[in-house]
């Protein structure tokens, strides 16, 4: 009966590492479009949700995610050849609709601040 227990235990992570791989490895064609908001100046010196980061606005590589763990870092692209690379250090956007909240600076290599909301396709890297 334990056994059992382990052996399906096993077989449940190998095939949750499976379709991770697969989902993080699509091409870009295949990636799903996010949206993705900016935050800044009001939650500069704030710590992250990391509890190791003072958020700062002018840091293009900060970005917020309700649930990717800590730390890992994700390649955002608005275009298959505009992209940036940020690490998640904090939890957000608690905006229903937004999966992705970044640093005012991340968000202004990818597009006109003005924009408010853009849409965007990422990829986890590490």
């Amino acid at each position: 009966m334990k056994q059992t227990n382990i052996k399906n235990t096993l077989i449940t992570i190998a095939l949750s590492a499976l379709v991770f791989g697969v989902i993080v490895t699509r091409p870009y064609a295949e990636q799903p479009t996010v949206i993705a908001s900016w935050y800044g100046k009001a939650y500069r010196g704030n710590m992250c949700s990391d509890g190791k980061t003072i958020f700062d606005e002018r840091n293009p590589e900060l970005a917020a995610h309700r649930s990717l763990p800590f730390g890992t870092r994700i390649k955002i692209n608005i275009t298959k050849d505009k992209f940036i690379i940020c690490k998640i250090v904090d939890r957000g956007p608690f905006v229903k609709g937004r999966e992705l909240d970044l640093s005012k600076a991340a968000f202004a290599k990818l597009a006109d601040l003005d924009a408010g909301l853009i849409k965007v396709k990422y990829t986890v890297l590490r």
